[in-house]
């Protein structure tokens, strides 16, 4: 029996995996050449503590707000096109706290399955992703913030996540003592992991390929024949493949993949940057998240610390804007203000296009149209965290099996 599964991010190599491993013939179709996705240049977290969706009371109006100031953490690019206000709509009316209540079982439930699947993963010889279970931290600086922390932690422990604590100045400076942190206090999940994107990625195509699946590099996917609501072949520029079932799971390109077939899910591009300081000369212990600068940073593979940010609702085609960059590195010099790190050049930066769903969870399932179709795309800033879960949950519903977990609310059609 042969799947096709279409994407070579993490979600897509997570499902192969999975497929493989459960018996299937499995081939991973790519736009590219599986080195330039959004799975690489992300802060590498595992974590369950994402389980508030982006979609959150207030976060419309400071988008608003926002949109003025080019150093902004989020930023939607004001233009005349249907599916971004589409989306949009959507989007607005999902930023509801019943909406976040609703979501924070299925997303904790789904992070805790993956970061369980990633340490198996690390006990398969020769597959070193530089995995660390540390936890994370959510350094604040204002007493508005500090106030907000305390409603998420009791929500963390209302959903069984009870080894997260607050820690005073003093206690966030025995962690971190190799710098200043200029912050009143941090949240501390010490359910969360974190590992090296790159290496995760650079592995897990290693695995696969020496598993005997099939990597076809610059395949993009143009059309696909069907019958009987059945997809029989799907095309690309240079061969036709047959499969008995296929997985969509091209990222932010999910919409136009998926409108191929005449699904339509919203979804839209969100574009994040990231900076990689190699051999640093500045030291942090654990990955954190300065909550007031909506930035992540992250300690990795020994020698290095990743800076990354803001969420740029934009086309694939807008040009980079160095200024959103420029945020980036002023918010980690007002947390840490020993850290001097200068704006690299353009070719130094890396970034990448996040699939935002129009409420923040990912869409994961059997698409209604046809048998044998499953989309899992939609993951917006927790691919790599949610990748290792949803591959298993994809084999799972291919399988015909029952999910690890109750999906109902990744249904790609709830907005149907």
């Amino acid at each position: 029996m042969r799947v096709i599964v279409i994407g070579g991010g993490i979600i897509g190599l997570s499902s192969a995996l999975y497929l493989q491993r459960s018996g299937w013939e499995v081939t991973v179709l790519d736009k590219g050449d599986f080195s330039d996705n959004c799975s690489y240049g992300n802060a590498g977290y595992i974590c369950p503590s994402h389980f508030i969706p982006l979609a959150t009371p207030g976060i419309v109006k400071k988008g608003l707000k926002w949109m003025w100031n080019s150093k902004s953490p989020f930023y939607v690019q004001p233009r005349l096109d249907w599916n971004l206000i589409s989306w949009g709509l959507k989007f607005m009316k999902s930023a509801n706290a019943k909406q976040v209540e609703a979501a924070a079982v299925p997303l904790r439930d789904i992070a805790i399955i993956s970061k369980k699947e990633y340490e198996e993963w690390t006990k398969t010889p020769g597959f070193d992703f530089a995995y660390e279970h540390k936890g994370l931290l959510e350094i604040f600086q204002t007493a508005e913030a500090e106030e907000h922390v305390h409603h998420t932690l009791e929500k963390a422990h209302q959903l069984g996540l009870t080894d997260t604590v607050i820690l005073s100045k003093e206690e966030l400076t025995k962690l971190e003592p190799h710098t200043t942190i200029s912050g009143i206090g941090a949240l501390f999940f010490k359910c969360d992991a974190h590992c090296y994107p790159n290496k995760l990625m650079s592995n897990l195509i290693s695995y696969l390929q020496s598993a005997g699946v099939k990597l076809v590099s610059n395949s993009e996917v143009t059309g696909f024949e069907t019958q009987k609501g059945k997809i029989k072949k799907i095309i690309t520029p240079n061969a036709g493949y047959e499969a008995d079932e296929v997985v969509v799971a091209t990222g932010s390109w999910g919409k136009q993949t998926a409108k191929l077939l005449g699904v339509n899910i919203p979804l839209m591009p969100g574009r994040g940057y990231s900076v990689t300081l190699e051999n640093s000369l500045y030291k942090i212990n654990y990955p954190a998240i300065l909550v007031e600068g909506r930035v992540a940073m992250t300690p990795m593979d020994g020698n290095k610390i990743r800076f990354g940010g803001t969420m740029e609702i934009t086309s694939h085609k807008t040009p980079v804007r160095m200024n959103r960059v420029q945020g980036i590195l002023d918010a980690v010099k007002s947390f840490y203000p020993e850290f001097d790190v200068p704006l690299p050049p353009k070719e130094k930066i890396w970034y990448g296009y996040r699939p935002c769903s129009a409420d923040g969870l990912p869409y994961i399932g059997r698409a209604k149209k046809y048998q044998n179709l499953v989309l899992a795309t939609g993951h917006s800033m927790l691919g790599l965290s949610l990748g290792a879960g949803t591959g298993k949950i994809v084999a799972e519903v291919i399988n015909n099996q029952q999910p690890s977990m109750d999906i109902s609310a990744f249904d790609p059609h709830r907005f149907s």
